[in-house]
């Protein structure tokens, strides 16, 4: 035998619903704040990385530049020429100046 409650029943169904919707927006709006901190650490994260890609990339290329130092003469002496200004016997030094940026030529 069914009962009938006539509006009863469609109202307690509908508190039910409205219940369990407000118990999921307060669980979504709890942990709103963490998901919004977890993703401003994985971009945080992400730009960190890239220096860390860019460091790594500078160093092998300062690592190359040290063991040529070391172990290529002819890497020493075209440095020796370019920074100290030194020259070969018989060879031509040209110099070039920058262009003066006051607008006077």
């Amino acid at each position: 035998m069914k009962v009938d409650f006539g509006i009863w029943s469609w109202l307690t169904q509908a508190v039910i619903a409205l219940v369990v919707l407000a118990i999921l927006i307060f669980i979504f709006m709890t942990y709103l704040p963490l998901i919004q901190q977890n993703e401003r650490i994985r971009r945080n994260l992400d730009q960190l990385q890239t220096e860390v890609d860019k460091q790594v990339e500078i160093s092998k290329q300062l690592k190359g530049e040290i063991e040529a130092l070391r172990h290529d003469p002819e890497t020493v002496a075209r440095l020796a020429r370019e920074k100290l200004g030194y020259a070969k016997p018989d060879e031509t030094v040209i110099r070039f100046e920058s262009a003066s940026t006051n607008g006077v030529r």
